[in-house]
């Protein structure tokens, strides 16, 4: 039986829905054809996937009080956008060697 509820963006579940989630989650799982378990072998490269994708190295770098400032406008996750233009740079030489 499949029971859906809606929540407002921000809203706390009630007790009843809390209540129906943890039932849920106390239920077995069922696989079929749409949605078999995984093997072993199929886990064991979505564990490899995920601990890859998440695999980042920190690293100290110099630059001019205004880069910094021009990330920063940015907002949050500006030290994202300085790893994707990094990431975007290396795989487009022309660019490397115009820095040069």
């Amino acid at each position: 039986m499949l029971v859906t509820s809606r929540l407002k963006a921000g809203a706390k579940p009630a007790g009843k829905q809390i209540e129906r989630i943890r039932k849920a989650a106390r239920q077995p799982v069922t696989f079929d054809e749409d949605c078999p378990e995984l093997t072993t072998g199929q886990l064991g490269q979505l564990i490899e996937a995920a601990r890859l994708r998440n695999l980042k190295q920190t690293v100290g770098l110099r630059l001019n009080p205004q880069t910094i400032e021009q990330y920063k406008a940015f907002g949050k996750g500006y030290t994202r956008v300085m790893a994707s233009v990094l990431e975007y740079a290396i795989k487009n030489p022309s660019l490397i060697k115009k820095a040069l």
